[in-house]
């Protein structure tokens, strides 16, 4: 019978063996690349050998090469960044667990050997996990769940990379247009308060006059150095996201961020596109199903937690007489006297509901944020539209018909400098709403497809406040 025992549980496992899975050749890298290229259609690569490493250096050195725009960012980083390469480490790991859970457990193969008095006894035993054998197909299918939602998460870490490089840029950039239109305004307000304190010496222009003059030159001084250091950081996190060395730090960036488009998106079906489309709810509702299925194993084996079977042969050598063997098996079974699984089937069922009111809040707080960020976004572009169609060329004009009059001798110097201060103010609010916009716009592509993450601070403009312009006339 042990020998029986001992050839059933052989073929037993090599059954199981048949259905078990292989590593794939690119560690589930596949669906990730299919999942983030119908929303962001850049390439992804999950980096492992020195030949690769090799050919994504060359590709990042190429894309610095010239003036960056926000996709070569995007793309640059989706190759480089380390952090998001060790997020693709973590799916190689989930792999790994999920061929470890397709394996039958390993037998246990056992020899004793008693001697004394010149007798001798070996014993043999084959030993395996009926239990786990039993409940192989049930803890595979739960593997390949994980090993899902795992692709999933990874594909979620690249979107949301994505975003915030896009986020990133707008702020580099507007950073350095902000910082060019404050370096232009400086040196108009630096001849400004030097023409005054001449005026000044020869009594043309009092005091409170020059005091006004030399307060704006000098706010105008504290507002670019604020803006440098503002547009220096944001250039910093860029660096950052797009995994950039010491070699690839002097990247350039254009001078002004790029014009409005046309007209903005028409998305009348966000809310149903967000909850369809998002992978942060396709990993909660993985998650939930994972669950299900663990506690249907979990009141399944809810009295019998182990279960082996050994098949034994023992050979028996006694001081006279012919040696003999004996052939048997041995059962374990854990008896459920104290602990009959209450406590592992309440676990799992309270597990199961608590992903189920996650996933049921996030439902909820998915649709509000698709239309939260649908708002903002036609909210920053009809802003910006604002400024670009009305504010600036209005301001345009005036600052034309205030020269001609400067230029007949209708209005003084003064005057004139006074609406350069406040065109000065318009021009600045008119890059801070088109950097709001394209912010926007990230948070929108995010809110609908790469599980929406705003970033601390987000609403914060990263421009210094616009100066107001001085109170009186001369």
């Amino acid at each position: 019978m042990a020998h029986h025992l001992a050839r059933g549980l052989l073929v037993l496992t090599a059954f199981s063996v048949s259905g078990c899975v292989a590593f794939s050749p690119d560690s589930g890298m596949t669906a990730v690349a299919e999942l983030t290229g119908q929303t962001i259609n850049k390439d992804v690569a999950f980096v492992r050998t020195a030949e690769s490493a090799a050919a994504v250096d060359a590709r990042v050195r190429q894309l610095l090469s010239r003036t960056l725009t926000a996709d070569t960012a995007v793309q640059i980083a989706l190759l480089n960044n380390k952090g998001l390469q060790a997020a693709y480490n973590e799916l190689a790991l989930a792999e790994t667990d999920l061929v470890e859970q397709s394996l039958p457990p390993n037998p246990v193969f056992a020899v004793s050997r008693i001697t004394g008095n010149g007798a001798s006894e070996i014993e043999r035993q084959v030993v395996g996990d009926i239990l786990a054998l039993a409940t192989l197909p049930f803890r595979s299918d739960i593997a390949r769940e994980r090993f899902r939602e795992a692709q999933l998460r990874a594909a979620l870490a690249t979107l949301r990379l994505a975003a915030d490089v896009r986020r990133a840029y707008a702020r580099a950039v507007a950073g350095n247009e902000m910082v060019g239109l404050l370096t232009d305004a400086k040196a108009t307000a630096e001849s400004t308060a030097q023409l005054a304190v001449k005026l000044g010496e020869t009594g043309s222009l009092n005091k409170l006059d020059q005091a006004r003059e030399q307060v704006f030159y000098a706010e105008t001084t504290a507002d670019l150095a604020t803006a440098r250091q503002v547009a220096a950081s944001a250039h910093e996190r860029l660096a950052r996201l797009m995994g950039l060395w010491d070699a690839g730090l002097d990247f350039r960036l254009p001078d002004q961020l790029p014009p409005l488009p046309r007209r903005p998106q028409a998305l009348p079906t966000i809310e149903a596109d967000a909850v369809a489309h998002r992978i942060d709810l396709q990993i909660a509702r993985l998650e939930l199903n994972a669950l299900a299925k663990a506690l249907n194993l979990t009141q399944a084996t809810r009295f019998v937690t182990l279960f082996d079977l050994a098949g034994m042969t023992r050979r028996t050598q006694e001081p006279e007489g012919a040696p003999f063997r004996e052939r048997g098996f041995d059962v374990q079974f854990q008896i459920p006297i104290f602990d009959g699984g209450e406590v592992r089937v309440r676990q799992a069922v309270e597990s199961y509901n608590f992903a189920f009111n996650r996933l049921t809040e996030r439902a909820v707080n998915v649709r509000s944020e698709a239309r939260d960020a649908y708002r903002v976004y036609r909210s920053t572009y009809d802003i910006a539209s604002h400024y670009q169609r009305e504010i600036i060329p209005l301001r345009k004009i005036i600052t034309e018909e205030m020269q001609l009059r400067f230029s007949s001798m209708q209005v003084d110097i003064f005057a004139l400098l006074t609406e350069a201060r406040q065109r000065l103010a318009s021009l600045r609010g008119a890059i801070d709403a088109r950097q709001r916009f394209f912010l926007a716009q990230a948070d929108l592509q995010s809110v609908v497809n790469g599980g929406y993450a705003p970033v601390a601070g987000a609403d914060s403009p990263t421009t210094v406040a616009a100066a107001a312009p001085a109170a009186g006339g001369h």
